[in-house]
């Protein structure tokens, strides 16, 4: 049985190097299986401690005919599977309060997405369920501005908190990361995660639909390492430019054991 504070020991544990991964949306439910024991594989055999990721839910695409996921009863199902069948901590985002408990009666760690970073109401409710909960720096603010969402969360009783960088808006339909984040948001006392796959987004840049660079994502990654980052996110699919949302920025899986080396060797290179 997966024990929440043994997931956060091992996320907050400075010698180990963390992994939140999956498809950016629950497809389906085979594919989320898939994709769970593919890279419960490759990071058992790395020594990497492995978090699962998929939204039930993408409240925020581009445009209204995207496809959003299965929804959040359906999805929750898919969640509570992966979590049994394979035997792996599970995260999702949530969007409004009326969904963080009945996502928090099911995964393991609640995602606070980055446009929604500033939404008092959402971080209190999550705070209060007791769970891990992984703060998304928004688009839209410094590094230095996450303390106060930190202190939100802190201050409504959350004790296990993540903090993720994931990019800086950068002019029209694009992003930029800034290492300097890294360091700035690790003063708030939380573990700083990496988000490789968004980072790389151009959001908007397809016309209805964000676009994005993948190959750009392990070079990131590693920079983020170096850094100085406790863990990394991405999103991977096994066929990306067939993926329902954000296809142009996921790390196809069939690359992650290769990627995921690399990424290792740079995380023990900074321990030494």
């Amino acid at each position: 049985m997966l024990n929440d504070s043994l997931i956060w020991k091992s996320l907050s544990a400075p010698s180990r190097l963390s992994l939140i991964a999956g498809p950016c949306v629950i497809e389906n439910e085979k594919l989320c299986l898939q994709v769970a024991a593919s890279l419960k594989k490759t990071c058992a055999r790395l020594g990497i401690f492995f978090v699962f990721k998929a939204s039930y839910d993408k409240a925020n695409r581009t445009s209204s005919k995207s496809f959003r996921g299965p929804g959040l009863d359906q999805g929750l199902q898919t969640l509570a599977r992966v979590r049994e069948e394979i035997g792996v901590p599970v995260l999702t985002d949530v969007h409004t309060e009326s969904q963080v408990s009945l996502a928090a009666d099911v995964v393991d760690i609640l995602q606070i997405p980055a446009f929604l970073c500033r939404q008092t109401d959402l971080i209190e409710a999550a705070a209060v369920t007791g769970k891990i909960v992984n703060l998304k720096k928004g688009q839209f603010l410094s590094p230095t501005e996450m303390a106060q969402v930190v202190a939100k969360a802190k201050n409504a009783g959350a004790k296990r908190i993540l903090v993720t960088e994931r990019g800086t808006t950068f002019g029209y339909n694009n992003l930029v990361a800034d290492m300097r984040s890294i360091p700035i948001l690790g003063r708030t006392g939380s573990p700083v995660i990496f988000d490789a796959t968004h980072s790389v987004q151009l959001p908007g840049g397809g016309g209805d639909r964000s676009s994005g660079q993948r190959e750009f994502a392990p070079v990131l990654a590693r920079c983020a390492l170096a850094a100085g980052a406790n863990g990394i996110f991405i999103e991977t699919h096994p066929r990306p430019d067939r993926a329902l949302s954000d296809g142009p920025n996921m790390i196809p899986l069939a690359e992650m054991p290769a990627v995921l080396k690399d990424l290792l060797a740079v995380f023990k290179a900074t321990k030494r």
